[in-house]
C-alpha cells in the first residue's frame, strides 16, 4: 500500500472513530489560492502549503519536534482531474507542476452554442484547478481547499470555421452598405489574446472591414462597400480575410473570401447598327432566308432575355410577306413574292427587354425583279429515298445508280448545262441517247466508318447565267464489315504472387468501327485459359479468382476474344501473358537437416571440408542465399558462393574429435527469411603421435634383480600409451639393444611390455644389464616409435650406489638391432589372453565399425600416395588391441613388485 493510501485510510478511520477530533479538524478547514500560467514545464513551484498555512512551528520534514511526535505529512484527498497536473511533496508540502502540461483551453473551455464542436469558445468563468489536501498527523489535522487559477497565454491562433467563404453583394449596392460575415474567426484564448481585428489582404479599392462587438463581447466582422460596383465590368472579387489577436507577438488566421456581384437589370438591349439593307430576288420561294437581326443585353439570365417584334409602323402586307422569328430575329419569306408586290419594304423592328425601352433597327428589303425563269431540275430516284435523303448501304459496288435528273428550260430557248457540286465518291454524267437526262452514280464503294453523310448539289445553268441547285443528301447505312480491334495483339501483364482472391489484372478494351449493335463488343476467354481466370463479358475486366504461386508457375499465356453483335458476328483474338512476380515467401531449404563430414586430422587450414547444399525457391534477390556459421565461427567459415565449409586452422583430433555446428541460411528478401541446419564434423585419426612411455620414467633409473629370481618371473614392465586411435594406437614392445654379462637372459612381451627372466642367473651373471626397448605403434603411413632404456642390476644387494649411477651416466655401447617388432591381430575364434578385455573389444567393434573402415581407407590412400608398402612378418605374434581410446592414467600407477626398486 502506498503512502497516499495509508493517509486516506487513516482519514476514514478518524472520521468514524474519533468524531470529536473530526469536528475539530473541519473547524480548521482552510482555503488557499494560487495562480500560474498555462503551459509551464514540470517542476515549477506553485506554492508551499507549510509556509502559506504558517506551520513553521511544526516540523514539516525531518525528525519529530518532540520526542515521539511524528512529522507533518501532506497528501491529496483524491486523485481527481486536478491531481494529474500537480505533484505534492508529502513532507515539505510544496506544490509543483507535473509532467502533464496544463492547457487552459483543454481544461476549461466549453463548446459555444453557435460554433462547431471542434472550435471551443472561451468560458466566462475563471479557469480553476481544485485540490483537497489533507494535513496529518491527527493533532495537526486539517482539510485545505487549494484553488489554482490558470492564467491564459497567447498559444492559439485565430481560426475560421470554414476555409472558404462566399458573400453576395448586389451590383447596385450603395456606398457604405454593411454585410455581416457569417463565420467569424474563433480564438480559444481570452481577453486581448482573443481576436481583436480583421482586415482584407486586397480590398480592390471598393471594400473594407469593420468589427462590431456585442454586449457579450463577441466581435463580428462586417464587409463595407466603399465604391460603385458593376457586375458587367467585374463579377467576382477573391481575397483573403485575416483575423489577428492581441497577443505579443500577435497570431494570425485567414480564410478565402469570395465576394460575388449579383446581377440587376441595369442594361437594355442594343443593336450594333441602326439600319440593315438586304436584297431578295423576285422569284425566291417561300422560306427563303432574308436576314437575321441581333441585339445584345449585358445582363444575365432573365434580365438578358430579348424578344423581337415589328413596330406598328410596318404595314400589314409587309408583315404578311416577311416572317419575323420573335426569339432568333430571323426574317424569312412567308410566301412566294407576288409580281404586284412593292419592290421596297421598310421593316422597323423592336428589340424588347424586361423593363427597358425597346431598341430599334430598320431593315430595308429590296426586291429584284426577275424577268427570266431559271432552269428546272426534276429528280427520279432509283435508290431508296425518304424526304430528299437517299440511303445507300456501305460496300455497295462501284457505279451503283442513285437517281436520274431531267433538266428543263421553262422558256425552251436557252441551252442548259448540268454538273455536280460537292465532294464525295459520286459522278453525274449524261445518260445517252436522251437529251437533258443525267445519271447520278457512285465512283467507289462507300465506307460508313469513313463518312456517314454526303451533301451534294446538282446545278443547272442556262446561257443567260441563271442557275438552280438541287441538294441531295446521301446517308450511308452501316454494315458489319469491321471486326473488333485490340490496341495490342500481345497484352503483357504482371502480378505479385500470393495475391488476394479475385484480384484485378486489367481491363481489356477493343474497338469496333461499326455502329449500333454491330459495334457492341463482348469479351470471352480462349479455350486455353485456366479456369481460375475470369473475364467479364461486358466490361472486359480480367481477374484471377485464386492465389497465384510463382514457384508453382511463373508464366501464363492464353488467348482472349472480342466478338461483336453483328450478323454474322465478327471476332478478333489477342494473347494475354501474365508474369507472376516473386515475393519472398520461401525460406532457404537445406537438402538435409543434418550434414556429417569426415575429415582427417591435421587437414590444412582453409581446405574444403564439404559442400552444403541449400536452395531457395524464390527468384532474384529473394532467392540469393548467404550461409554463415552461427556457432563456432572462430574456427569454421563458409564460402557463401560455393557453400563450402572450411576450417581456418588445422584440426587436431587429440584436442577435439568432433565439432557440432549450426549453419544459418539467410535469403536476400526484405524481410529476410532463414533456416538452419546441423553440421557434424568428425575428425579421422592420423598417426601423428608416437607412443608415450609412462614407465620407466627415466633412462637412468634401475631395478635390483636378486640372483635367486626364478626363470619366468616378471622383472618389470615398460608401459606406454598412444593418443591416436585404432591401429595407430596399437603398441608393440621390442628390445633392440642389449648390454650386460648375459643380456639374452631377459625378454619382453611384445604386447604387454612385461620383462621376464628367461634363464636362471649364475655367479658370473652378476652386474648391470642395459636393455634398449623400442615402443612402436602400427600407424599409417609409417609407424611411429619411442625408445626407453631399462636398467637392471643383478646382485644380492647394492653396496656401492654411486658406482652404479656412474655407470648409468655413461653412454652405453649398444648395437641396435634392425629387426622391427611385428604383431598381428588375434583371430576372433581364438581365446583371448585377458578375459577382462572381451567386453571392451565387443563394444568397440559395434561403435567404431564405421570409423575403422574410414581410417583403413585413409591409410590405404596415403600409403598408395607415398608409394610405400609395409609388410608384416612374424604373423604368429599375437597382440591385444586396445579398444578404449581414452586411457585412465590413474590405472597406470603400478604397485611395486617384490623385486626391489633401488
Amino acid at each position: 500500500v502506498g503512502d497516499g493510501d495509508v493517509v486516506r485510510h487513516l482519514f476514514l478511520f478518524l472520521l468514524f472513530i474519533g468524531p470529536f477530533n473530526c469536528f475539530a479538524s473541519y473547524s480548521r478547514a482552510t482555503e488557499l489560492f494560487y495562480s500560474l500560467n498555462e503551459g509551464l514545464p514540470a517542476g515549477v513551484l506553485i506554492g508551499s502549503l507549510a509556509q502559506d498555512l504558517r506551520l513553521h512551528g511544526v516540523a514539516a520534514e525531518g525528525p519529530p519536534t518532540r520526542r515521539g511526535e511524528p512529522a507533518l505529512s501532506f497528501s491529496l484527498a483524491s486523485q481527481g482531474l486536478g491531481g494529474q497536473y500537480v505533484s505534492l511533496d508529502n513532507r515539505s508540502g510544496e506544490l509543483h507542476t507535473s509532467a502533464l502540461e496544463i492547457d487552459r483551453e483543454v481544461l476549461c473551455l466549453e463548446t459555444g452554442a453557435g460554433s462547431p464542436a471542434s472550435l471551443p469558445a472561451p468560458s466566462s468563468e475563471p479557469c480553476l484547478l481544485l485540490l483537497d489536501v489533507l494535513v496529518l498527523p491527527q493533532e495537526h489535522f486539517r482539510l485545505v481547499k487549494v484553488k489554482i487559477a490558470i492564467r491564459d497565454v497567447n498559444d492559439n491562433a485565430p481560426r475560421f470555421p470554414v476555409p472558404n467563404m462566399c458573400l453576395w453583394v448586389p451590383e447596385n449596392a450603395p456606398v457604405d452598405t454593411r454585410l455581416a460575415i457569417e463565420h467569424p474567426a474563433l480564438d480559444p484564448d481570452l481577453g486581448t489574446n482573443a481576436v481583436q481585428t480583421y482586415r482584407l489582404q486586397d480590398d480592390y479599392g471598393v471594400f473594407t472591414l469593420d468589427v462590431e462587438e456585442n454586449e457579450s463581447g463577441e466581435r463580428t466582422p462586417y464587409l463595407i462597400v466603399m465604391g460603385a460596383l458593376d457586375r458587367e465590368a467585374r463579377e467576382e472579387y477573391v481575397t483573403l480575410i485575416i483575423a489577428e489577436d492581441g497577443g505579443t507577438p500577435p497570431l494570425l488566421g485567414s480564410a478565402t473570401l469570395t465576394i460575388g456581384i449579383s446581377d440587376i437589370n441595369d442594361n437594355c438591349p442594343q443593336f450594333s447598327d441602326s439600319q440593315l439593307n438586304v436584297t431578295v430576288y423576285g422569284n425566291s420561294t417561300a422560306g427563303t432566308h432574308v436576314a437575321t437581326i441581333h441585339a445584345v443585353d449585358m445582363d444575365l439570365g432573365s434580365n438578358a432575355q430579348i424578344s423581337y417584334s415589328y413596330s406598328q409602323k410596318v404595314p400589314q402586307p409587309s408583315r404578311d410577306l416577311f416572317h419575323l422569328d420573335e426569339s432568333t430575329g430571323a426574317i424569312k419569306l412567308s410566301s412566294k413574292i407576288d409580281g404586284d408586290a412593292p419592290r421596297l419594304h421598310r421593316l422597323t423592328i423592336l428589340a424588347n427587354g424586361p423593363g427597358c425601352i425597346p431598341a430599334v433597327i430598320t431593315v430595308l428589303v429590296s426586291i429584284i425583279k426577275v424577268m427570266l425563269r431559271p432552269p428546272e431540275v426534276v429528280p427520279r430516284f432509283i435508290a431508296n429515298e425518304v424526304e430528299g435523303v437517299v440511303y445507300l448501304k456501305e460496300l455497295e459496288p462501284v457505279n451503283t445508280p442513285i437517281a436520274f435528273f431531267t433538266i428543263k428550260d421553262p422558256d425552251e430557248k436557252y441551252k442548259v448545262d448540268c454538273f455536280l457540286d460537292g465532294n464525295g465518291p459520286f459522278k453525274l454524267s449524261p445518260y445517252k441517247p436522251y437529251n437533258n437526262e443525267y445519271l447520278l452514280e457512285t465512283t467507289r464503294p462507300l465506307d460508313y466508318e469513313v463518312q456517314q453523310l454526303y451533301e451534294i448539289s446538282v446545278v443547272a445553268w442556262n446561257s443567260e447565267g441563271f442557275h438552280v441547285n438541287k441538294i441531295i443528301k446521301v446517308q450511308v447505312l452501316d454494315d458489319n464489315d469491321n471486326s473488333p480491334v485490340f490496341p495490342q495483339q500481345l497484352i503483357e501483364l504482371s502480378i505479385e504472387e500470393n495475391n488476394a482472391p479475385n484480384a484485378f489484372l486489367t481491363k481489356l478494351y477493343a474497338t469496333d468501327a461499326d455502329s449500333g449493335e454491330r459495334g457492341k463488343v463482348s469479351y470471352f476467354l480462349g479455350p486455353d485459359a485456366p479456369s481460375y481466370f475470369s473475364l467479364d463479358k461486358i466490361t472486359g475486366v480480367l481477374t484471377v479468382s485464386t492465389q497465384l504461386d510463382r514457384e508453382e508457375k511463373e508464366k501464363y499465356r492464353y488467348t482472349v476474344k472480342a466478338i461483336d453483335s453483328g450478323l454474322p458476328p465478327r471476332e478478333s483474338i489477342a494473347t494475354v501473358t501474365i508474369t507472376v512476380l516473386d515475393k519472398n515467401d520461401n525460406s532457404p531449404r537445406f537438402i538435409n537437416k543434418d550434414f556429417s563430414f569426415f575429415v582427417p586430422e591435421n587437414f590444412p587450414g582453409f581446405g574444403e571440408i564439404g559442400a552444403i547444399s541449400v536452395t531457395d525457391a524464390d527468384a532474384g534477390q529473394n532467392g540469393w542465399v548467404a550461409l554463415s556459421v552461427v556457432n563456432g565461427s572462430d574456427i569454421f567459415v563458409i564460402d557463401t558462393g560455393k557453400g563450402v565449409l572450411r576450417a581456418k586452422v588445422s584440426l587436431d583430433r587429440e584436442q577435439q574429435s568432433s565439432y557440432v555446428l549450426s549453419v544459418e541460411a539467410v535469403d536476400g528478401g526484405d524481410p529476410a527469411l532463414s533456416s538452419t541446419a546441423k553440421i557434424t564434423v568428425l575428425l579421422l585419426d592420423i598417426n601423428d603421435n608416437p607412443p608415450l612411455v609412462l614407465f620407466p620414467q627415466s633412462n637412468t633409473s634401475y631395478l635390483l634383480v636378486l640372483p635367486s629370481t626364478l626363470p619366468g618371473s616378471p622383472i618389470t614392465e615398460v608401459y606406454a600409451v598412444d593418443k591416436d586411435t585404432g591401429m595407430n594406437a596399437v603398441i608393440a614392445y621390442s628390445i633392440i639393444g642389449r648390454r650386460g654379462p648375459r643380456p639374452e637372459s631377459f625378454r619382453i612381451d611384445p604386447k604387454t611390455g612385461n620383462i621376464t627372466l628367461e634363464e636362471s642367473l649364475m655367479q658370473n651373471d652378476y652386474g648391470l644389464y642395459r636393455l634398449l626397448v623400442k615402443v612402436s605403434d602400427h600407424g599409417y603411413p609409417e609407424p611411429l616409435h619411442s625408445t626407453v632404456m631399462v636398467n637392471l642390476f643383478v646382485n644380492d644387494t647394492v653396496s656401492n650406489e654411486s658406482y652404479i649411477e656412474s655407470l648409468l651416466r655413461k653412454e652405453p655401447d649398444i648395437n641396435i638391432e634392425e629387426k622391427e617388432p611385428q604383431i598381428s591381430i588375434e583371430p576372433t575364434h581364438k581365446k583371448m589372453e585377458s578375459p577382462s578385455c572381451v567386453p571392451t573389444l565387443v563394444a568397440l567393434s559395434i561403435i567404431s565399425l564405421g570409423s575403422i573402415t574410414l581410417v583403413t581407407g585413409m591409410g590405404i590412400y596415403i600409403c598408395l600416395r607415398k608409394g610405400k608398402k609395409h609388410h608384416r612378418a612374424d604373423e604368429n605374434l599375437e597382440v591385444q588391441i586396445p579398444l578404449n581410446g581414452r586411457i585412465d592414467l590413474h590405472k597406470l600407477e603400478k604397485k611395486p613388485m617384490e623385486i626391489s626398486n633401488i
